[in-house]
């Protein structure tokens, strides 16, 4: 089991070396399915607008939205998050998000079972959103994070930062995002203070005037150029003195490139139903098995409303020995108990 944490906690989610990276996992079920990350648009998905809070507006208000993931082992996450407009302060979001990482067995030096003891972390946001223009929209998160591992235990805060440009008329929308900015406030290790897991993410999409059909396509880690391994060769690692022809230079540039790149499509036959396709060309790469064909890196899902409630279900590839489950549940607080039937976020 504790093999497993260490593995799930670091590789299938980005670079090492860094706390908190549990706020990198999709917190929807449609997130999960277009490859991890989410894409703007011009629908009001308040589980979008987690993401990129400048989505965040009063067209969300009384959104209440519940996930749950079934991971890998024993570990599971979740999160519910509701959306509230109020007349003078504006449009905002409340989130509750954790990771459980199961039950562990405590031993003492000798085998002798000393109990059991859980790990998890959670963290508590907030996120304002506000419209500048027909076009454009700010907005921002404040994340309040706490992390425990049996003895070891850290708090810290960070904030998101975007803006997107949203045209109605043209079915496009795009967004800049600058994710986790912030700081350990307490240390596992009194002294030791570990970077969170920043990010620069740019994201967009094009609903086809005249089909059913949403293009988007995500492009993340923006603050980092090379995501790629060590590459090695049967003598070591490659020498600077090793040459490479023009060829292996544009190869190399062009796998670079599209480490940072997820694209996918949205099928939208009618306003209840929504098919959803996602690749992540960095997680195949990273985590597929070269003797075997598979479907690592690709990602799927489906969403149905059924009557007030918006049901929405997601898997993503990571790995041929399995694929988590995100099940998200969306509906409108006013809408259920207030009588009134609000659209499902993605219907036109």
């Amino acid at each position: 089991m504790f093999l497993t944490l260490c593995l799930i906690t670091n590789p299938l989610i980005s670079q090492s070396g860094r706390v908190y990276e549990f706020l990198n996992l999709p917190t929807s079920a449609r997130i999960t399915a277009i490859g991890g990350y989410g894409i703007p648009d011009t629908e009001q998905d308040i589980n979008m607008a987690l993401f990129y809070p400048s989505l965040i507006n009063s067209e969300m208000h009384q959104d209440l939205t519940l996930n749950f993931v079934s991971y890998f082992d024993d570990i599971h996450y979740g999160t519910a998050a509701y959306s509230r407009t109020f007349e003078r302060l504006g449009s905002f979001t409340g989130r509750v998000q954790y990771i459980s990482y199961g039950s562990f067995d405590e031993r003492d030096e000798t085998g002798q079972d000393m109990g059991t003891f859980r790990a998890a972390e959670y963290a508590v946001v907030v996120g304002w959103g506000r419209q500048l223009s027909d076009y454009f929209h700010i907005g921002s998160n404040l994340k309040i994070i706490g992390s425990d591992f049996y003895k070891y235990s850290s708090f810290g805060f960070a904030v998101d930062v975007s803006g997107s440009y949203i045209n109605h008329e043209r079915l496009f929308a795009a967004s800049l995002l600058f994710r986790n900015i912030g700081r350990q406030i307490t240390h596992y290790h009194s002294g030791n203070n570990e970077p969170l897991p920043f990010e620069i993410v740019a994201g967009a999409s094009k609903k086809l005037l005249n089909a059913p059909i949403r293009l988007f396509g995500v492009a993340h880690n923006l603050q980092k150029w090379d995501l790629t391994y060590d590459r090695q060769v049967e003598s070591g690692y490659m020498s600077a003195e090793t040459k490479t022809s023009r060829e292996d230079n544009i190869g190399d540039f062009a796998d670079r490139f599209m480490h940072h790149i997820i694209l996918g499509i949205e099928f939208l036959p009618t306003d209840n139903l929504s098919f959803h396709l996602g690749y992540n060309y960095r997680r195949r790469q990273e985590m597929k098995v070269e003797s075997r064909l598979s479907t690592v890196g690709f990602s799927w899902g489906l969403g149905v409303k059924i009557s007030r409630f918006q049901f929405s279900y997601g898997r993503s590839d990571y790995h041929l020995a399995g694929a988590p489950n995100h099940i998200t549940v969306l509906f409108n607080v006013e809408d259920v108990f207030g009588g009134s039937v609000k659209s499902m976020p993605n219907a036109e």
